[in-house]
C-alpha cells in the first residue's frame, strides 16, 4: 500500500528502484519483440476478439467496460464470450466455464459477477488462447472479449481498449517505480481509450479515438435476500470497498447525496472475512458483494452500476467490425 501511495504521489524515494525498473523495461520489451518476430508464438481463433486491459496496475474499470460492450454487441445479434485470467480464484482445471454455483473464491470475483450479470459464457483461464479457442469452438463465439490481457500478447486481437480512471498514470514510471505495466506511448497505439469519469487532459492521445465512461447507478440490492430497492432510508452507515481505487466508489455515494459515517478501503480483490463486515447498514459494491454473501447480515446492499459509455466507441467497433467481416 505505501508503494501504491507513493506511485501517486511525489516521494522521490521511488528513484531507489531504478535498477528493478531498467530491468522490468528490458525483459517486457525483449518479450514484445519476441512475439513481434515470432520467436514466441502467438495465434487467435476465427473470432473477433477484442481485449479490455490497461497500462497500469489495479482495477480503474475494465468489468463493467466488458459488461456494456458485451450488451452492446449482444443487441446487435452477434454471440459474445468474455475470458478472463479468473484473478484471485482457485480454479486449477482450464478452460473453466463459470457457473451459477461457483464461489468467487474458485473462479474470481470479477467472473462470478459478470456471470451474474450477462447471459453470456464467462471462460476464465490463464492461457489466454486456449480460453479463447475453447469459447470459439465450444460455445460458437462471434466476438470474443478477453478482460484484461493488454500484455497477453500470445493471444493476437482485433481491437485493443485501455481503460484509464481518475488516478492516471501516476508519476508515469515503469513497474516498480510507479504503475505502469507499458509506457504511457502504447496509449498511441490501441485501437481506443475509455476514460472513467473524467478525461486526462495531461495525457496526448488524438480525441478521435477517446471515449468517456460515466457509471449510472441502477438500484439498491440487498445482499443477502437480493431484494431490490430504488433508493435507501439511510441514517448511519458504513461503506466499504475492495476495489483498484476505494475513494471513487466513496465519491459516488457522495454525489448521490449519501454522507456514511465511516469509510472502509481495502486492496483490490480482498478475501474479506466476517470481522470484516461492521455492524448496521453496510454499502458496498457489487464486486465486494459477490464474495460478501455467505458473509453479509440483513442490512448489507449493494450498489448496481452500469457503464455509460460515448457512442463514439461503439462507432469505432462497428467500423472494426464491418472491415473484419468482408
Amino acid at each position: 500500500m505505501a508503494l501504491q501511495k507513493a506511485w501517486y504521489g511525489d516521494k522521490k524515494w521511488v528513484w531507489l528502484l531504478l535498477p528493478l525498473t531498467l530491468v522490468f523495461f528490458c525483459l517486457s520489451n525483449l518479450r514484445k519483440i519476441f512475439y513481434k518476430v515470432g520467436v514466441f508464438a502467438s495465434s487467435k481463433p476465427k473470432a473477433f476478439v477484442i481485449v479490455v486491459g490497461n497500462i497500469s496496475v489495479g482495477g480503474n474499470g475494465k468489468t463493467p467496460t466488458v459488461i456494456a460492450i458485451c450488451e452492446y454487441l449482444a443487441k446487435q445479434g452477434l454471440r459474445c464470450g468474455v475470458l478472463s485470467r479468473g484473478y484471485g480464484g482457485s480454479q486449477t482445471h482450464f478452460p473453466h466455464l463459470v457457473q451459477e454455483l461457483d464461489s468467487p473464491s474458485l473462479v474470481g470475483d470479477e467472473p462470478k459477477l459478470m456471470q451474474h450479470r450477462l447471459p453470456c459464457p464467462i471462460v476464465i483461464d490463464p492461457k489466454r488462447v486456449r480460453g479463447a479457442n475453447f469459447l470459439y469452438e465450444e460455445h460458437g463465439c462471434d466476438v470474443i472479449i478477453c478482460d484484461d490481457g493488454l500484455q497477453h500478447y500470445a493471444l493476437q486481437r482485433n481491437f485493443e481498449i485501455v481503460v484509464m480512471d481518475g488516478r492516471g498514470v501516476g508519476n508515469g514510471f515503469l513497474m516498480p517505480m510507479g504503475p505502469l505495466r507499458e509506457s504511457v506511448t502504447r496509449l498511441n497505439t490501441v485501437d481506443a481509450v475509455v476514460f472513467n469519469g473524467q478525461a486526462h487532459t495531461d495525457i496526448s492521445i488524438s480525441p478521435d479515438k477517446t471515449a468517456l465512461m460515466t457509471l449510472k447507478p441502477s438500484q439498491w440490492i440487498n445482499v443477502k435476500s437480493g431484494e431490490c430497492q430504488s433508493s435507501l432510508m439511510i441514517q448511519e452507515a458504513t461503506a466499504i470497498a475492495g476495489i483498484g481505487d476505494p475513494k471513487r466508489f466513496f465519491a459516488t455515494l457522495r454525489n448521490m447525496g449519501i454522507t456514511c459515517d465511516k469509510t472502509i478501503g481495502f486492496p483490490d480483490h480482498y478475501a474479506y472475512k466476517l470481522a470484516d463486515i461492521p455492524k448496521g447498514m453496510v454499502l458496498m459494491t457489487e464486486k465486494d458483494a459477490v464474495k460478501c454473501k455467505s458473509l453479509a447480515h440483513d442490512n448489507c446492499w449493494y450498489l448496481q452500476v452500469s457503464g455509460n459509455i460515448s457512442e463514439n466507441l461503439y462507432s469505432m467497433l462497428d467500423n472494426k467490425l464491418a472491415i473484419y467481416q468482408r
